[in-house]
């Protein structure tokens, strides 16, 4: 039975609020993970980057018979791209969860969602997609609100090197866009969706696997809190978040997906601040704000191009 459109439009509505409260447990289950194994370090970083893609890519193993299915119609190009997507998701969950090591929840997932703007500049200079003067102002708006934060009286003592932490999810952001552009060159050389995934997270899986064996635990060793939270972490923020964001792209603009995403560091602080007690610094909160409305802005003014050239 078909429903009707009202409930068809409230329905896209939950399922995308279920997939951005998904993502933004993401901070806290590794916070709760580091807590759990005293261990606030890199090499515990490179673990739980290495631990989230290596379960990712094992649930979605049935997703590589569509991958030899399509061997005959992809192009090289299109492995080249998907190899490179894997490679870049790899440093982004490498840097992004490292800095949580440095700096606030507040500060790193604020930084770290900056991508779209990013997105715009790569695609300036990649495709020469030329942004309108809307994107730039949004992008100088949010480069401002970055250089607020970077300059932020941290007299809280959150973190132990916030310019590193900054530095870190800003990397990590320039990570996540790369494998975002990778990602839609790729499938535009031929690979269907499943067989991408299949691909890209298989290879930041083998990439990040023989990191943490530079520490002194390796895979194993922890308190088995720490891996019921990476678990937990890996199917909600995962294969739940996820999940919802790719099912709501089809019946809404992916630019408003991208746009509800930026509520991922508000409501990842505020979970902070009552499971951990973070308050970060005014001057964090200040900054973050500012360059939310930058992203905002250029998404804005990129999502109404595109409806004009429709």
């Amino acid at each position: 039975m078909k429903l009707p459109l009202i409930s068809k439009k409230w329905q896209v509505i939950l399922i995308l609020m279920v997939g951005v409260l998904a993502v933004s447990t993401s901070a806290i289950f590794i916070r709760l993970s580091m807590v759990a194994a005293g261990l606030n370090t890199v090499e515990f970083s490179l673990f739980i980057a290495s631990f989230r893609l290596i379960v990712s890519a094992i649930v979605i193993l049935p997703a590589w018979g569509s991958v030899a299915q399509s061997k005959a119609k992809v192009s090289k190009s299109g492995w080249f791209y998907a190899v490179g997507a894997g490679f870049s998701l790899g440093l982004h969950f490498v840097t992004w969860i490292s800095s949580l090591s440095f700096t606030s929840i507040a500060a790193s997932t604020t930084l770290v969602t900056t991508n779209p703007i990013w997105i715009a500049i790569l695609s300036w200079f990649w495709f020469r997609e030329k942004p309108q003067r809307n994107t730039i102002i949004g992008m100088g708006i949010a480069i401002v609100g970055g250089i607020v934060i970077a300059f932020a009286d941290n007299t809280t003592g959150i973190g132990s090197n916030p310019l590193l932490g900054y530095f870190l999810a800003l990397f990590g952001s320039w990570m996540v866009s790369l494998y975002f552009l990778l990602g839609r060159e790729a499938q535009r050389n031929g690979l269907s969706i499943s067989s991408y995934i299949a691909i890209a997270y298989t290879t930041g899986a083998v990439i990040l696997f023989p990191l943490p064996f530079w520490s002194d635990f390796g895979y194993f060793g922890y308190p088995p809190l720490v891996y019921v939270y990476l678990f937990i972490m890996t199917i909600v923020c995962q294969l739940v978040g996820h999940t919802c964001f790719n099912w709501a792209v089809g019946f809404i603009s992916p630019t408003i997906v991208t746009l509800m995403i930026l509520f991922e560091p508000v409501i990842a602080s505020i979970l902070a601040f009552f499971i951990f007690g973070e308050i970060p610094d005014e001057n964090v909160w200040l900054g973050g704000l500012i360059l939310l409305i930058g992203v905002a802005v250029a998404v804005i003014s990129k999502e109404r191009k595109i409806t004009k050239e429709k």
